[in-house]
């Protein structure tokens, strides 16, 4: 019986031991050779090997998963942070196999071993196994993702007897390897590993998708640069450089809460700024000497390494790895943005055009210009328009050709119900003529930022200049 026991244990049913309509194990009722006292023991034993069978059948099903593309698509548990969670798991039941072992070479020696040697052995795994079913029990109601998983067993780690606590440090340890390999990547190479999109920094735009072929994606063992990428880098023209550029920004619901958004906003920042300066959308005139890091990468991802190791997360410890890192890339990029772009100058142009600071220039362009712009616009419009600034330019002595390609008026072609082409009005009563809008109205400015200087002068930046120029316009007609 002791054998059946050891086997009960293990999470299998047999003779003595059953499963009941829960799917726990528990002793057969009424057994004329086992006595009523053993029976709530025995019972107290085989919740360790429920608790077990379901331990392995979770590791089975999701810690050996493959990791393809169209695992992100299911709607079951996946990702890489589980992977390693349920690695964790494997790693602390390895004590209770080894302890189960133990007593069946007990057993062995002693046939008459009495069970109570048996539940003393196994006495630190009922406060255990509980916590991690518990653990268990919130990935699979909550439906668990990404660094969502820390959190979980974060909290659950908050436990006040040691046994239990030390368990689950173990299997987050597990788990912020993933994190700082996702932390390396992304810091020190401007990449965003993150096929499942399981880290707390995604990606919010894309300038441009170009579909890879097989051999360019071989890596060329250049700091994790492959073969796509510095094909790219090499055949990028320079009329694809425009003011569409990768960014990025914080999911809120994938940060732990023992990472304040202080800290996660400063890992977004240092990433951004490595991406930037190994973005293909870069400046190709630029001269740049070594790596934004300051080929201190090696430096730098031996900390990271060194915090992984860690038995417990020292946030204080964290963060001070991360403010070496942003400070090396803010030294960097102060040089890059203020000292090599001319930051100055192109705020001067800011100036100059959006805030009508060469207010000559806008007067010359009126004069040349209103009679195209006082009546409703057509297709060529817009072309005409810039001829006319372009020459408007020219008359008051501004012959930068570089400055003129970068601005450029925008005026935006409406049909004479005020709807742009191609769409249809909603209302019953679009058959109804509406006033038309003249060109003053539909005038745009657009200015062309080059890298790195989309990281001040920004998309919605720039929207907001534009109205405040094409108002003064308006108002100057």
């Amino acid at each position: 019986m002791l054998h059946e026991l050891l086997l009960a244990l293990y999470g299998y049913s047999g003779n003595v031991f059953v499963r009941n309509a829960k799917g726990e194990l528990e002793v057969v009722a009424e057994l004329p050779f086992i006595h009523p006292t053993e029976v709530t023991l025995f019972n107290r034993l085989c919740q360790l090997g429920t608790h077990y069978r379901r331990f392995e059948e979770f590791i089975r099903k999701y810690g050996h998963r493959p990791a393809t593309s169209s695992v992100a698509g299911l709607r079951d548990l996946h990702g890489v942070y589980l992977r390693a969670f349920c690695s964790g798991l494997d790693e602390i039941l390895e004590p209770y196999r080894e302890t189960l072992v133990a007593v069946e070479h007990d057993i062995l020696a002693d046939p008459h071993l009495p069970a109570t040697h048996i539940q003393s052995s196994l006495q630190e795994f009922h406060l255990m196994f509980p916590a991690l079913a518990g653990v268990l029990d919130q990935l699979i109601s909550y439906k668990a993702h990404g660094c969502y998983i820390l959190e979980i067993v974060h909290k659950s780690a908050e436990f006040g007897v040691p046994s239990v606590k030390c368990a689950l440090q173990r299997i987050l340890k597990t788990c912020h390897h993933v994190l700082y390999n996702q932390l390396t990547a992304w810091m020190l190479h401007g990449q965003l590993l993150d096929h499942y999109g399981e880290f707390f920094i995604h990606q919010l735009k894309v300038a441009r998708q170009i579909k890879p072929s097989e051999s360019d994606e071989d890596d060329l063992g250049l700091a994790g640069v492959t073969g796509r990428q510095l094909k790219q880098i090499m055949q990028s023209p320079e009329s694809q450089f425009s003011s569409s550029f990768e960014q990025f920004g914080l999911k809120a619901e994938m940060l732990p809460s023992y990472i304040t958004t202080r800290v996660a906003s400063k890992i977004l920042f240092v990433g951004e700024s490595v991406h930037m300066f190994t973005s293909e959308n870069r400046k190709p005139t630029l001269i740049q000497t070594g790596t934004i890091l300051r080929n201190k990468e090696d430096t730098f991802a031996k900390r990271l390494q060194e915090l992984s190791h860690m038995k417990e997360f020292s946030l204080m410890v964290f963060e001070n790895t991360l403010d070496e890192i942003r400070t090396c890339v803010a030294e960097r990029l102060w040089q890059l943005v203020v000292e090599e772009s001319n930051v100055i100058g192109q705020l001067k142009t800011i100036k100059d055009f959006y805030l009508l600071g060469r207010g000559e220039l806008f007067l010359a362009f009126i004069d040349q210009a209103h009679r195209l712009l006082d009546s409703l616009p057509t297709a060529t419009t817009q072309h005409d328009v810039n001829t006319a600034f372009q020459q408007a330019a020219r008359s008051v002595l501004i012959d930068d050709e570089g400055l003129l390609e970068a601005v450029k008026l925008t005026v935006e072609t409406r049909t004479p119900d005020g709807k742009q082409p191609g769409k249809k009005s909603r209302s019953s009563q679009s058959d109804v003529s509406q006033p038309s809008e003249t060109g003053w109205n539909v005038l745009g400015l657009a200015y062309t930022v080059e890298w790195p200087l989309h990281i001040l002068l920004t998309h919605s930046c720039l929207e907001k200049y534009c109205l405040l120029d094409t108002t003064r316009c308006s108002v100057s007609s």
